[in-house]
């Protein structure tokens, strides 16, 4: 059984998401503070965090900056907000998928197993083959790991699983909605998820995120991993 936890300060919406999920077959814990949050990710390690943004105290995008400082753990945005601007603070601060209110708890829960199912972590081993080598960039499935001119590069499940769709298919452009339903698990989603993901793997695995020699983008198409 999947373990969730839910940082929701609106009391209605928290004990009804809580009991929908757990309908859905997962054990929710549910607090209503960031702060609250912390402590329980420390304490109980849940399987997937869901989070509002806005939050009493601590908002919702420095809970996400404090949480992927220690925790690759998913971290899924629900909230009401749906701008561009929210949307990809949202997930340049760590988290991996966003969900706009209302919440249809059954795609929710359908996102959450695709979060479950594909995401992988550094130290997770994965099938494939043991190392994809795009010059000095190393990606290794069974490892779990990714390595840049030989140093390890800390990733988060979501990071690596895209990297790894990107190295099996090396010189192929893969779409946006290619990589959001492989990487994902959505048939149909907002596209900014892909680029933001993107863009966070480019400060990790590029000297110059400006003129990027391995995670290339290909105009009006997508992006590939440059052999």
């Amino acid at each position: 059984m999947s373990a969730v936890l839910l940082i929701e300060d609106d009391d209605r919406i928290r004990l009804s998401l809580a009991m929908a999920l757990e309908d859905e077959g997962y054990t929710a814990h549910a607090v209503a503070t960031a702060e609250e949050g912390l402590t329980a990710q420390r304490r109980y390690r849940a399987d997937t965090v869901l989070i509002d943004l806005m939050l009493p105290g601590m908002d919702g995008y420095e809970c996400i900056r404090q949480m992927r400082r220690d925790d690759d753990v998913p971290i899924v945005v629900v909230s009401a907000r749906d701008d561009t601007h929210d949307i990809v603070a949202a997930l340049e601060a760590g988290a991996d998928d966003y969900v706009v209110k209302p919440v249809k708890v059954k795609e929710l829960a359908a996102r959450l197993r695709a979060l479950r199912r594909r995401g992988r972590s550094a130290g997770q081993p994965v099938p494939g083959t043991s190392v994809q080598t795009f010059g000095d960039l190393e990606v290794r499935p069974e490892a779990g790991e990714v390595r840049l001119a030989g140093e390890p590069v800390p990733v988060t499940r979501t990071e690596f699983r895209l990297l790894c769709e990107l190295a099996d298919h090396p010189g192929l452009v893969l779409s946006r909605q290619q990589l959001l339903q492989r990487v994902w698990g959505h048939e149909f989603g907002d596209e900014r998820v892909v680029d933001v993901h993107v863009g966070r793997l480019r400060q990790k695995i590029e000297r110059e995120t400006g003129s990027p020699r391995h995670l290339v983008t290909v105009r009006g198409l997508g992006y590939k991993l440059q052999p």
